[in-house]
């Protein structure tokens, strides 16, 4: 779904004029605040997450970082990645 399908109706549920003002509102903050924000709402649809899931993430990316460090690993080009996994969703 493009993001023109998002704001007309997801999953069929059409935004309110208050949500409307809310993300009019949202958009006026600055880009830190509205990485917080949404990270703070993305959170709130799954409250049970389990609680050791950030600490097991950054665990693994410090792992990644030291085996780039050690030359274990190459990086790449982020478009190059993205490419590379829409060629292979279709």
């Amino acid at each position: 779904m493009d993001i023109d399908g998002l704001r007309s109706g997801f999953y069929g549920v059409s935004m309110t004029s208050e949500s409307q003002k809310i993300e009019k509102q949202a958009q006026d903050l600055s880009p830190k605040e509205r990485a917080r924000l949404a990270l703070k709402l993305i959170e709130s649809l799954d409250p049970g997450e389990d609680e050791d899931v950030e600490e097991l993430w950054l665990d693994e990316a410090e792992r990644r970082l030291a085996d780039y460090d050690a030359g274990k690993t190459k990086a790449r080009p982020a478009d190059e990645v993205f490419a590379e996994i829409e060629k292979k969703l279709g």
